[in-house]
């Protein structure tokens, strides 16, 4: 009998181990993200009310920050895995450093927004905006609704963007420039110098983007829907979003594991929370975030829907191609128009 109820004990055990039951999970998690606080706030929320045992450090930066870190940190992982700021236009280049391993959710996602690396699990959409400061924009007697008006000398030295080299909010939209225009083409460049020309200036942080917008520093900033409507939810009354009538793409961004973590099991539980309708259910009726798994049930209040915005194709194969000559012809043209 006793041989008998050993055995159902190692049993039970195995079973537990093969459906990650939550006393497997450990106590400890440290995330590094991109995303805004109000989507950090509420990924903590949610996650923490399904595994309340866990203890989420969170590190917050710029993609280009947070991957140097991760890379730096190599041979002695201290997080445990990147949400934001990993696009599906990155290709296989942060191969080296996060696992190759997908959430248990990938089969649910979008067909157009499914991992095309092995190691990516792309959650959100990102789509580029325009964030415009409404009583700045009513006192220069503007009406803003797309990249033409950008070149109104009006508007020199009052729009921000951010660094395309290390910021994916930036790339986002210098791909959606691309998008629009042409890729690589004479008149994606000249628009690009003309814009640069009319005093661009560039923060070395995305969210500066919005936030200076809100707080009248700048006019317009080159930003993403989730960081402007972020405002738009904590109740900003002076801005608004614009998506280019010339048309829009959107970028898939999602998280990875980063390779050696310490807390693996509770990395892979936070992936899998992120990619399943259970929840981005929960993220979706608090947030501010298109997500990827059709079967999530929420209502985006502050975006408008999506047949209200003109959509355009992007063609991601060619930005992972390109990535590099794109911002080495970025870097010199904005070296030969600033010094």
């Amino acid at each position: 009998m006793k041989r008998r109820l050993t055995l159902m004990v190692a049993l039970a055990a195995l079973t537990m181990a093969a459906f990650g039951a939550p006393n497997d999970l450990g106590k400890s998690l440290v995330l590094y993200s991109t995303m805004t606080e109000n989507d950090i706030n509420n990924l903590l929320t949610g996650f923490n009310k399904k595994y309340p045992e866990i203890k989420v450090e969170v590190v917050n930066g710029s993609a280009g920050e947070l991957v140097a870190r991760i890379r730096a940190e190599k041979n002695n992982p201290q997080g445990d895995l990147m949400w934001g700021g990993l696009a599906n236009s990155d290709g296989d280049e942060n191969s080296d450093i996060f696992e190759h391993w997908l959430s248990d959710y990938e089969n649910e996602v979008m067909s157009d927004y499914r991992s095309n690396n092995g190691f990516y699990s792309l959650d959100h959409l990102s789509t580029p905006v325009l964030c415009i400061n409404t009583d700045l924009e009513k006192k220069l007697g503007l009406k803003i609704t797309g990249y033409a008006d950008l070149l109104n000398p009006a508007l020199k030295g009052k729009i921000v963007f951010s660094d395309p080299n290390s910021s994916s909010a930036a790339w986002n939209n210098l791909s959606n420039i691309m998008a629009v225009f042409g890729y690589d083409s004479k008149e994606s460049w000249d628009y690009i110098q003309a814009l640069m020309k009319n005093g661009l200036v560039i923060s070395t942080s995305s969210s500066v983007c919005f936030k200076s917008v809100q707080s009248g520093e700048y006019v317009v900033g080159l930003t993403y829907e989730d960081g402007a409507s972020t405002l738009l939810k904590s109740g900003a009354k002076n801005i608004r979003m614009v998506y280019p009538k010339e048309g829009v793409s959107a970028s898939a961004f999602g998280c990875a594991i980063i390779k050696g973590a310490s807390h693996m099991n509770a990395a892979k539980a936070m992936v899998n929370y992120l990619m399943s309708a259970e929840g981005q259910s929960v993220l979706g009726n608090v947030g501010t975030i298109r997500f990827t798994n059709p079967k999530a049930k929420y209502s985006v209040t502050y975006l408008p829907p999506t047949s209200e915005i003109k959509w355009i194709k992007r063609d991601v194969n060619w930005l992972i191609k390109n990535k590099e000559m794109v911002l080495e012809k970025w870097n010199k043209l904005f070296a030969s128009i600033h010094g």
